[in-house]
């Protein structure tokens, strides 16, 4: 396993995630884009949890797919929480057409897109971010599966 320091991976769904891969998938943004982590938190949660911070933090009564909170003073060496909503990703993959699995790996790495500084507001940056995404998820697929 190429655990990272500092980052943390908890699960509380049914599904089975491999933490070793989503630290490699991090691994792999870190060594491209160059940064450290401080203390990130990666929590994979029911769609009722999702919904609740979405509505406590957010002011959104409803269940999103992915929500990242950069806690950091420093622009390359993050603290932050991110919360990913599997079951949210799962519908989501089926309206966009891709596997769950890629679905999952997007979601980590757009979380981390946004603690680095990406902003998906507005078409530009929406567009701007995806092609990132798409970058990473393509250079980080040989790696392995997220949800085993």
């Amino acid at each position: 396993m190429v655990a990272m320091k500092n980052l943390y991976v908890f699960n509380e769904t049914d599904l089975l995630i491999s933490k070793s891969i989503v630290h490699k998938i991090i691994s792999v943004i870190k060594n491209e884009i160059g940064f450290s982590i401080f203390s990130v938190e990666l929590n994979f949660v029911t769609k009722d949890t999702i919904t609740q911070v979405n509505t406590k933090f957010l002011g959104h009564k409803y269940a999103t797919d992915v929500i990242t909170f950069n806690y950091s003073d420093e622009s390359n060496n993050f603290e932050g929480e991110i919360f990913i909503c599997p079951a949210v990703a799962k519908e989501n993959a089926k309206i966009f057409k891709v596997s769950f699995d890629d679905e999952i790996r997007r979601l980590v790495i757009h979380a981390f897109l946004h603690l680095i500084g990406y902003d998906d507001r507005g078409k530009k940056k929406k567009q701007e971010m995806k092609l990132i995404e798409d970058y990473f998820v393509l250079k980080t697929k040989k790696i392995g599966r997220i949800i085993k």
